[in-house]
């Protein structure tokens, strides 16, 4: 009797659960109720890019990146490409701003030039994301790399690979007026000033062009050839500084530190052929990530334009020969453009 008392609360105990976890089971999904107006915020706007210029890693990478995240969500692009020609990059500027897109995502030349321009777009109700070389106006974002980071952890390399050698460096800058090479140079004189044994024998500006980088080394080269190491603003301009060592048979004892956006060909193979000792990457497509989505927040927030400034830096990646053949050090622009 015993067990046939327990058999029958145990199926009444099997039937009560049953008819709790009913209802449950059988409850309607809910819609959730913020992705639809986050959809129709972001449907049929237009993102304006105004790069430096276009067809080098950096600038195809970050319009790559932006497009992957964004026109999926029915996001227009517009591109003005001055092409290195400040003025030209000015006067797309002020287009744009009478054309009304909903967002400017802009790669300044220097600090002065666009800064007025982008407060304008900012009053008129335009968001406004600056990319790695900022303008002296702060608008909605910033996104890019803390460049005295960069020049500090780029010296801190040179300074040790001199041990026991010369102690003679060159520094290789890009444009005087450029917010990347003003803040990186910044960063240079923070470490030489723990440094007082180090010697700077040159710091020539080459305004990004490897053709000058490579002129500017030849001579210093010549005129020491027991550099022990330079320090370059730039991993495409340092192509340039690069080939001056190596005309000079000088790869491998002259230490050369640069910095890029992290793309496969222009940084992790010219470190491993040992043209690049050191590349500061601070990775292109986590930066387009990033703007992506600091644009997907804006537009989806409703804020007024100008109303919030903010700033995400890159965490950086030193790409040495140690890590140079890991996957997952450097990009690759072809498959950022599938």
């Amino acid at each position: 009797m015993a067990s046939v008392h327990k058999f029958a609360l145990g199926s009444i105990a099997a039937l009560a659960l049953s008819a709790v976890a009913a209802p449950a089971l059988a409850q309607q999904g809910l819609d959730e109720p913020f992705q639809k107006p986050f959809r129709e915020a972001l449907a049929g706007k237009t993102v304006a890019y105004v790069p430096v210029a276009m067809n080098f890693d950096l600038t195809e990478g970050w319009y790559a990146g932006l497009r992957k995240e964004l026109e999926p969500y029915g996001v227009k692009f517009v591109i003005r490409d001055p092409n290195w020609n400040t003025n030209a990059g000015a006067q797309a500027v002020t287009s744009l701003i009478s054309e009304k897109p909903a967002v400017m995502v802009i790669h300044n030349p220097d600090v002065q030039t666009y800064a007025k321009l982008l407060q304008r777009a900012e009053n008129e109700g335009i968001y406004v994301i600056q990319i790695n070389m900022g303008s002296a106006y702060r608008s909605s974002a910033f996104v890019g790399a803390n460049w005295i980071e960069i020049g500090e952890r780029q010296t801190e390399g040179v300074v040790k690979a001199c041990q026991g050698k010369s102690n003679k460096i060159a520094i290789i800058q890009g444009a005087l007026s450029a917010a990347a090479s003003a803040y990186t140079l910044k960063g240079v004189e923070n470490v030489l000033a723990k440094h007082p044994e180090i010697k700077v024998v040159s710091s020539q500006a080459a305004d990004w062009d490897a053709a000058k980088a490579k002129a500017i080394t030849q001579t210093v080269l010549k005129q020491n050839p027991d550099l022990c190491g330079i320090v370059g603003f730039w991993d495409g301009m340092d192509i340039g500084t690069a080939a001056a060592i190596k005309e000079a048979g000088l790869t491998g004892k002259v230490f050369l530190a640069t910095s890029g956006g992290g793309e496969r060909k222009g940084a992790c193979e010219l470190v491993k052929n040992g043209s690049f000792d050191l590349d500061m990457s601070y990775d292109v497509p986590t930066q387009a990530a990033q703007m992506a989505g600091t644009i997907k927040w804006l537009l989806s927030s409703g804020v007024k334009a100008g109303s919030v400034k903010g700033s995400e830096y890159t965490t950086l990646i030193p790409i040495t020969r140690e890590n140079a053949d890991n996957q997952m050090t450097c990009w690759n622009l072809s498959d950022l453009k599938k």
